[in-house]
């Protein structure tokens, strides 16, 4: 299949697509005046993904500004598509790139990407949609920058109590039960099935008492969320007390869902998300959601780029936080109506 290209990602990409070329020229010498580092993401319509891939960008011109190597990236977009995704790391090796990041379409369907780039002898570095542990371990050369998605959903369900405990108003039939539904990223997918059952089970060991009304796969997607919530709401109406989102995107499609049913938001549910989007942020800002949990898109972008750069230049890696000297974790954080406005302010694209 032909290689689908990334030319928006939102405010920073053109910027910096137009800045990068593709993988062209190469490592010359010791002293390299180049590198090529090739990406391809699950979907550019994900908005922690294309958000993470502008910070990347934008963090790429810095670091060639320090180093004085020309760094050159070209980003694909799978389009939801394994078999289009192995097709761009072939052709990313083919152009001679001398690192690739992978957001993995399908977490269990590394095999081709690892087999290529083993090959090719060329590192891989695997990001946000972590594989299985067993596949990482399958060559030294093979890397994860992320985080914890444990981690996250003790933090949701630490927000959800909060809100439960502090608001006796959030208990709207005044049972002492918080009733929700569940809008989860993807069928079989770790984060998203680890997000949900984490964020229940620290609700409860925080002493309240819950009871699931009803759950959805909606693929991470806003739109896909707000046709599952409109029928939750068909079905549960103003039963529903607590909406527990694997991602902001799917927080804002119940939102939407909610918009239209024309219920006044004094009425609507507690609403909790994941990810710390810039439309997440907002909506917390806004009191339309209680809180988000912040993924550190700076953070693993830079974390990613250096990494990248290291590999590329045959350098040190023992100052990049390696665990297991395979892993980058970055650390969630709780946002709230008290924190938003700090992460807002941090959340704006460097340049």
């Amino acid at each position: 299949m032909k290689r689908k290209k990334i030319f928006t990602l939102g405010t920073a990409a053109c910027l910096f697509l137009g800045s990068f070329s593709g993988c062209s020229g190469g490592i010359q010498g010791k002293e390299p005046k180049s590198i090529k580092i090739g990406v391809t993401v699950y979907d550019q319509y994900d908005t922690f993904v294309s958000q993470l891939m502008e910070e990347f960008g934008a963090y790429a011109g810095r670091k060639e500004d320090e180093t004085g190597v020309a760094i050159n990236v070209e980003i694909y977009n799978a389009a939801d598509s394994q078999t289009t995704q192995n097709s761009q790391v072939e052709e990313m090796l083919d152009d001679g790139c001398n690192v690739i990041c992978v957001n993995l379409v399908d977490r269990t369907e590394p095999t081709t990407i690892i087999d290529l780039a083993e090959k090719n002898q060329v590192p891989v570095i695997f990001f946000n949609r972590e594989l299985v542990e067993e596949d990482l371990e399958r060559w030294e050369q093979l890397y994860y920058v992320g985080a914890k998605a444990f981690e996250s959903g003790i933090m949701q369900g630490e927000i959800a109590a909060d809100m439960f405990q502090a608001h006796p108003e959030a208990d709207k039939n005044g049972d002492g039960i918080f009733q929700y539904t569940v809008l989860e990223g993807e069928a079989g997918h770790q984060d998203a099935i680890v997000r949900t059952e984490y964020s229940v089970s620290t609700l409860v060991e925080n002493g309240v008492e819950v009871e699931k009304l009803g759950y959805a796969i909606a693929n991470w997607n806003r739109a896909q969320a707000q046709t599952k919530m409109t029928q939750m709401l068909s079905e549960y109406g103003e039963e529903i007390e607590l909406v527990l989102a694997n991602n902001d995107d799917m927080a804002l499609g119940a939102i939407d869902a909610l918009k239209a049913s024309g219920l006044e938001q004094d009425r609507w549910p507690v609403i909790v998300g994941i990810d710390g989007t810039d439309v997440g942020l907002a909506a917390v800002a806004s009191g339309e959601m209680a809180g988000t949990v912040y993924n550190d898109k700076k953070g693993q972008a830079e974390a990613m780029l250096n990494l990248a750069y290291q590999l590329s230049v045959g350098g040190d890696l023992t100052e990049l936080g390696l665990e297991e000297g395979k892993y980058i974790r970055l650390p969630y954080a709780k946002v709230r109506a008290e924190e938003v406005e700090d992460y807002i302010e941090n959340s704006r694209p460097s340049t």
